[in-house]
């Protein structure tokens, strides 16, 4: 028989070091897919559509919004597995890491039926127009086509991240990302598509994704090994899974409700400052390049997040309250340092990164300039203060390791997505700028991360003073 593998154990010793060298892999990882993500947009911009980028660019919210919605259980699925290792409860861990999958498929199908058909009504509300408009519906509808692969893909990464094993992810993801920037040259540079060739080269990059990190978990031999024998579907990990899952799924939802409506200002703002009949849309096109660059930013400040989920599951389930605090101020030093090096060093590279989105200094009053303008202001009044946004995440993080994901989602909803309606609704609409758009961010990271912090003091005060 072979030796069951050590799991990785994170409820003992130092902390700053463990949580580093846990983040790290996912770092790159994250990196690695937001740069082939980048890449879609650079290869397409290659293509004779002059709208292509803006097309992938406006679509992001609405993706995300859809995504959010169905496969945010992922983010469940990593804490009832975590908790599972932390209590070294084999039998828990197993029905949780078999239970998971079976939700990653059902949630990953529907939505994809969802996305295929609510996806040119959205768009349209949200004020695209014209080829616009055409060209996101088409990325749209052959991207949803892959979600299923894609949400059992986020599932089975959450399972390798909560025993601690962030590298297989790094290895798998990183390869298969590979094959998606070879699809993207192939499909629009040597065939001739356009965004449909780069919305086919993700969705077949998802199922290489898929198929390696399955094959690798049945290979695992530990409390998370899996077995089409034991693939079945258990209430109470369900449960336990949709109790941390729906309030962060109906969170990330939200969230993209909301910056579907900054979305929707931006294009407003396109329309009042672009020439009448232009075809091309210039504030679209360079706030989408802006945005594709602060991914970078997130995704790397996103893997504390995801740390500091997994170290306080792990400890919440080996009962050592006490580490939580240590826990979150090590990721507060680590999200605060990424988020200023890398918020600040993409600001101050802005000219040449753009570039390889087409975004070019151009004339006063010319397209070109005010493609520049909307990615430049982007740039400033959001990516440099990304920090506040990775203290924010922290801060829930630890909440949905505590098992308060409810209260997580409350925070962020009414910190962040409401008080950003808010001012869409007033503060917007005296200016009609691009500036009164971004300062909504900074100004909900700063709100929401004060709550959520006052609250995780108050419940582990509560926690260890019933502990003595």
């Amino acid at each position: 028989m072979v030796a069951e593998k050590k799991q990785m154990n994170f409820t003992e010793g130092k902390l700053l070091g463990k949580i580093i060298w846990f983040v790290l892999p996912i770092v790159i990882t994250n990196l690695l897919q937001t740069f082939y993500n980048a890449a879609d947009m650079m290869v397409v911009s290659l293509s004779s559509e002059v709208n292509a980028v803006g097309a992938i660019g406006t679509t992001s919210s609405f993706v995300n919004l859809v995504l959010n919605s169905f496969i945010g259980f992922s983010i469940g699925a990593n804490v009832v597995v975590a908790r599972g290792i932390g209590a070294n409860d084999k039998e828990k861990t197993q029905r949780a890491v078999h239970t998971a999958l079976i939700m990653g498929l059902v949630t990953g199908v529907i939505g994809c039926v969802v996305g295929i058909f609510i996806a040119r009504p959205v768009l349209s509300a949200m004020g695209n127009r014209g080829s616009l408009l055409e060209l996101a519906v088409v990325y749209t509808d052959i991207y949803f086509l892959g979600v299923p692969f894609l949400a059992l893909t986020n599932y089975l990464i959450a399972i390798f991240r909560a025993k601690g094993d962030s590298k297989t992810p790094l290895v798998i993801l990183a390869l298969s990302g590979l094959v998606n920037v070879i699809l993207n040259f192939v499909f629009v540079v040597f065939v001739g598509m356009s965004v449909e060739g780069v919305a086919l080269a993700t969705s077949i990059s998802n199922l290489v994704s898929f198929v390696a990190l399955l094959i690798k978990l049945r290979k695992d031999q530990d409390f998370t090994t899996f077995s089409f024998r034991k693939l079945k579907l258990n209430i109470k990990a369900m449960k336990d899974i949709v109790t941390v899952g729906v309030p962060a799924a109906l969170q990330g939802a939200l969230f993209s409700l909301s910056n579907l409506l900054i979305q929707s200002s931006i294009v407003t703002v396109n329309n009042l400052l672009s020439p009448a009949g232009s075809d091309y849309q210039p504030i679209v096109n360079g706030s989408a390049a802006a945005g594709n660059l602060m991914g970078f930013v997130y995704t790397s400040m996103n893997a504390v997040y995801q740390g500091a989920i997994t170290f306080t599951s792990q400890n919440m389930g080996a009962d050592k309250p006490q580490r939580v605090k240590p826990i979150m101020y090590s990721c507060f030093l680590i999200v605060t340092v990424i988020g200023l090096f890398m918020g600040s060093l993409v600001y101050f590279l802005r000219t040449p990164l753009l570039a390889l989105y087409g975004v070019t200094s151009g004339a006063e009053g010319s397209m070109e300039a005010l493609a520049t303008y909307a990615a430049s202001t982007r740039l400033l009044f959001e990516c440099v203060p990304y920090f506040l946004c990775g203290v924010m995440e922290v801060c829930t993080g630890v909440l949905r390791g505590l098992g308060r994901s409810v209260l997580s989602m409350f925070i962020s909803l009414v910190g962040a997505c409401l008080l950003r309606v808010v001012w869409l609704w007033t503060v917007f609409p005296m200016f009609y700028t691009m500036e009164s758009i971004s300062l909504s961010y900074p100004f909900s990271w700063i709100v929401t991360t004060l709550t959520a912090f006052t609250f995780i003091q108050v419940i582990l005060h509560r926690i260890l003073k019933h502990r003595k």
